[in-house]
């Protein structure tokens, strides 16, 4: 979503061949038959896919403007300072910020709706602290997204063409072998992981602690990060395939959470690409320091899309 996910799929790419990776050891845990796996991973890419081409769903984000302090225009008139897709009047109407603030003032006669009902007018409410008011005319709809000091809006059309277009994800074959057993080691005090992201600046997440794990009889380390409430850790990262096979600025993974011995089920067959491999409008994390596996993870998801 930025010339920064560009510039570093582009600088991954030109990195030179990874060697082949050895066969993953045999793990101590008893694995699933391969046909279990295989049917796992189907279902999990069914629903992940479904959520994907949704009419709300990734491929339909087709514009993010930053805005201003003070008023600026919206529509489908080419010097809207914020462009909107037809059919979208030209003169859609009027967005304001002010400080932290952002309302929207729609032009007479324009019928947008907010939760089903119609919207004359007001403060919209930010991503910051949970859902943004999502403001819609027909299948076209618009939030304010809150990045630091940023204020943006971002646009989906449900008739984007990357939703008409898009033909599935190439995934590698399921492997339990890719199904991987690793323990949760705490962090001895609690700390904050400083996450990069494509608009070029780092955000503050709360560390999980640091997930050990051995493939090819080598041992691995990753960090996932866990949000309030969450029953899941989040894990952004990257590793040898993004070079040539897998999304350059690197994958998402989730994991349940530890049992009481801290152990969790790492299944790359499910790593997946972030937003940013299907638009240049998405705002995504990128791998943190140590999250740059020395190998290559040849499961989950592979590269889709010209992001």
């Amino acid at each position: 979503m930025s010339t920064l996910a560009l510039v570093l799929s582009l600088a991954l790419q030109a990195s030179p061949p990874a060697k082949p990776l050895p066969k993953p050891a045999a793990q101590a845990q008893k694995k699933a038959p391969a046909e279990d796996v295989a049917a796992a991973t189907q279902a999990w890419q069914a629903e992940r896919l479904q959520r994907l081409t949704s009419p709300d769903g990734w491929l339909t984000l087709v514009g993010l403007t930053w805005l201003k302090e003070g008023e600026q225009t919206a529509g489908s008139a080419p010097d809207s300072a914020v462009p909107l897709p037809s059919p979208v009047p030209a003169r859609a109407g009027t967005f304001v910020r002010q400080g932290d603030t952002v309302s929207f003032q729609p032009a007479p006669g324009v019928a947008f709706t907010l939760e089903g009902k119609p919207f004359t007018g007001g403060a919209l409410k930010t991503d910051e602290k949970g859902a943004p008011d999502v403001v819609r005319l027909g299948g076209v709809s618009f939030q304010i997204i809150r990045r630091q000091d940023r204020l943006g809006v971002r646009v989906k059309d449900s008739e984007a063409a990357a939703r008409k277009q898009f033909h599935g994800i190439p995934l590698y074959p399921a492997s339990a072998d890719w199904k991987v057993e690793a323990r949760l080691v705490p962090d001895e005090t609690p700390r904050m992981l400083s996450v990069p992201t494509v608009l070029g600046y780092s955000e503050e997440m709360k560390s999980a602690g640091t997930l050990v794990f051995t493939v090819g009889g080598k041992e691995h380390r990753l960090i996932p990060v866990a949000e309030e409430g969450s029953d899941e850790l989040f894990i952004v990262f990257g590793d040898e395939t993004n070079r040539d096979a897998t999304y350059g600025a690197g994958r998402f993974l989730e994991a349940p959470l530890p049992d009481k011995d801290g152990r969790v089920v790492l299944d790359f067959n499910r790593a997946y690409n972030p937003p940013c491999a299907f638009s240049r409008f998405a705002t995504c994390p990128l791998p943190p320091r140590g999250n740059r596996l020395a190998l290559r993870v040849e499961a989950g998801e592979k590269r889709a899309g010209e992001h």
